[in-house]
């Protein structure tokens, strides 16, 4: 999806308001952790004097994955005091969430629905912008395979409770199938590629960067998201990592929004930065972030009905459980971290 241009000579003079007003807000957000962080400073000096002193408080724990914005947080070393896990997939990064293991992490659009089914608790912080090219179903060019449809009978694997999970159910609906139509086999990126490579399955829904380095000579993109899904990110946090750590939220969501601003200006320097991170070739990461990596947001009342229409539709196809409130998970709170 590529990014509105104006004409020759035009100026969009609203366009460079939002600009100027997102880097005013940004500046301030600046400014008020600088303040934070000297008076925490000057509070701990005191409590040296002989005032009681309480202990510290425990490292933000933060999950993440080999795609999105957290990654390159890291690579950048810009949010120094945090611990960090990765993790292959969202299902497995909720999974951490539920033991206990993680305060905070991002996934796509499915996983929180899954979750939410399998009685997780967490609060969903902050979204991005639309990602629609940044999943895709891929096939072999020599399967004369012309559109999705033509997969009906046939063999598809994706990772079950992913951000494809939800393409995968758009798909059918946008070409008059059910699940009935296809075999689907469900299975993990590190076991998708090789089954997909050695012929086992006939396509293969993936995301980014997994989705760049599957496009090797004799591969072609059948679909993407384009039209049926959004594909957001989405932040997850415990409810007491919420509660108890928010300050530590914030400041992690205020450098979060920094940096993915920093990469998209930067995307030469960003791809430098995140290859060795991704473990992937730099150009195949130019590529994957390019389609990828989008600005950050605040999630809205227009976001919750969003991943709501989600959950029912995948409540409808006994995909989940039972019905669930997902709009209830989200959490307004950072909101003015994105404004």
């Amino acid at each position: 999806m590529g990014l509105p241009t104006n004409p020759i000579g035009s100026v969009d003079y609203a366009a460079m308001n939002r600009s100027a007003n997102r880097g005013y807000n940004r500046a301030r957000r600046r400014l008020a952790v600088l303040g934070a962080v000297v008076i925490g400073a000057a509070a701990m000096l005191t409590g040296c004097g002989g005032g009681d002193s309480g202990g510290e408080a425990s490292p933000l724990r933060v999950g993440y994955q080999r795609y999105g914005s957290l990654s390159l947080l890291k690579a950048r070393n810009e949010a120094p005091g945090v611990t960090w896990s990765l993790f292959e997939s969202g299902p497995a990064l909720t999974e951490a969430l539920k033991a206990g293991s993680i305060d905070i992490g991002e996934t796509g659009e499915a996983p929180p629905i899954f979750a939410a089914a399998g009685k997780i608790q967490f609060k969903i912080v902050a979204t991005s912008d639309e990602v629609p090219e940044g999943e895709a179903v891929l096939v072999k060019e020599s399967s004369g395979f012309k559109t999705f449809a033509d997969l009906r009978g046939k063999t598809v694997a994706l990772n079950k409770g992913s951000n494809v999970h939800w393409l995968l159910v758009k798909l059918l609906e946008a070409n008059n199938m059910t699940l009935q139509d296809l075999t689907v086999r469900y299975l993990k990126p590190a076991e998708g590629r090789p089954a997909f490579d050695s012929g086992q399955v006939d396509a293969w829904i993936i995301w980014d960067p997994y989705f760049a380095l599957a496009e090797q000579p004799g591969v072609k993109v059948l679909a993407d998201a384009t039209g049926l899904a959004s594909n957001r990110e989405y932040i997850l946090a415990a409810p007491d990592a919420v509660e108890k750590k928010a300050d530590q939220v914030r400041d992690l969501l205020t450098k979060l929004d920094t940096t993915t601003e920093w990469g998209i200006a930067n995307p030469d320097e960003r791809a430098r930065v995140l290859a060795p991170e991704l473990k992937i070739d730099e150009g195949v990461a130019k590529r994957s972030l390019a389609r990828s990596a989008k600005p950050l947001a605040p999630v809205t009342p227009a976001i919750g009905d969003e991943l709501q229409a989600i959950a029912d539709g995948f409540a409808a196809l006994k995909l989940i459980p039972e019905p669930i409130d997902i709009k209830a998970r989200v959490d307004t709170r950072f909101t003015e971290v994105f404004t």
